[in-house]
């Protein structure tokens, strides 16, 4: 079944590691923005019923509850199978937290990225371990049981030692997902700036090297299966059976749409995105224009790869695939990179830690 992402890219704050279009804006837009998201769901052509939504952004547990029900009210489909909110750590209270699940949500997602004081206050998070503990317990009280925790490996002043008291915390919380990222360094964040310009500011000089980073990430790779939680896909781990049905929709190429700011939508083998700017949006929609701003013909050889293979399980290439990428196959065999069992193909565990360059063979090939 297909599902439906909603963004809301507004936040309190931006934080220095973060590359999305999202952050600090006027209120005033904030508030015209959900009339917008619910004029658009208005206007799709609703040919099926999604069994997941999932609230990305910016900080979506922003929206007052009311607002929230109301946008969940101008989608089909309820109740839905998994319903996402991504929320921040420390902006979570009892009554919000019933009203989410009234209107339908059954898993948040928490932005915690540490639980160490030094890390989060270097980013610009302003949440503590004990916080996160205190939301989890109000969630589980509300009948939000379904929670994940984003961790992320690479933040200035992480060590071996802070890691470890990261993944401690998960084993007392007893989350049923996990999602560990690599700090991203690019152009598209101000402490990404700030490394490639070899600067100082929001700590750059003291993000652990590249290394390091691999290390913290395989790491965790191994504590979180010693605590029941399992990687099924290179950034993601969960309990048998808690796995992000939301999320196993993109790469497992099934259908979903996008409504707001540079969200991105696929079906029937066509890729769109809406326009990038909150601004941008609400303006296009208020003089009647679409706010798709780019649309492709998706590739399937190269999507069954360089998406399919992000999962555990990996794929089953189509007998032309097999043919087309046979001199990238054997070669990615031999390094040790790729496994095949079967008609299956996977990512070794150093292939994970190579995938962008084994992706990368595979575009160029397809």
């Amino acid at each position: 079944m297909p599902g439906v992402y909603l963004s809301y890219p507004f936040c309190s704050q931006k934080c220095t590691y973060c590359n999305f279009a999202s952050g600090v804006q006027p209120r005033e837009l904030e508030q015209n923005y959900l009339d917008t998201l619910i004029a658009e769901i208005a206007g799709h052509d609703w040919r099926w019923n999604p069994d997941t939504i999932y609230w990305g952004g910016g900080t979506p547990s922003r929206i007052a509850p009311e607002h929230l029900a109301r946008v969940h009210r101008a989608l089909p489909g309820a109740p839905w199978l998994e319903a996402t909110l991504e929320a921040a750590p420390g902006e979570i209270t009892a009554e919000a937290a019933r009203a989410w699940r009234s209107a339908g949500i059954n898993r948040v997602s928490l932005g915690v990225q540490s639980f160490v004081t030094r890390e989060l206050r270097q980013t610009a998070r302003r949440h503590t371990a004990d916080t996160v503990a205190a939301d989890v317990a109000t969630l589980g009280a509300a009948g939000i049981r379904d929670v994940n925790i984003d961790l992320i490996a690479g933040l200035p002043y992480q060590t071996a030692a802070s890691w470890r008291e990261s993944l401690e915390w998960i084993a007392r919380l007893n989350p049923t997902h996990v999602s560990v990222y690599m700090l991203e360094v690019d152009e598209d964040s101000r402490l990404g700036l700030e490394i490639l310009g070899q600067g100082s500011r929001y700590g750059a000089a003291a993000v652990p090297s590249e290394e390091l980073t691999v290390e913290l990430y395989e790491h965790a790779i191994d504590e979180l299966a010693r605590q029941g939680i399992h990687q099924y896909e290179i950034s993601n781990f969960a309990r048998p059976g808690h796995e992000s049905r939301h999320n196993l929709k993109y790469w497992r190429l099934e259908p979903y749409a996008g409504f707001g700011a540079d969200a991105h939508s696929f079906d029937n083998g066509v890729r769109w995105q809406n326009v990038e700017s909150a601004a941008g949006y609400v303006e296009r929609l208020r003089r009647g224009q679409s706010a798709r701003t780019e649309q492709v013909s998706a590739n399937p050889a190269e999507e069954r790869f360089f998406v399919g293979l992000r999962l555990r399980e990996g794929i089953e290439p189509e007998a032309a695939d097999w043919v087309r990428f046979a001199p990238q196959i054997e070669r990615f065999l031999k390094a040790g990179l790729l496994e095949r069992t079967g008609a299956r193909l996977r990512l070794t565990r150093r292939g994970v830690l190579l995938s962008n360059e084994v992706f990368e063979e595979f575009i160029e090939a397809a």
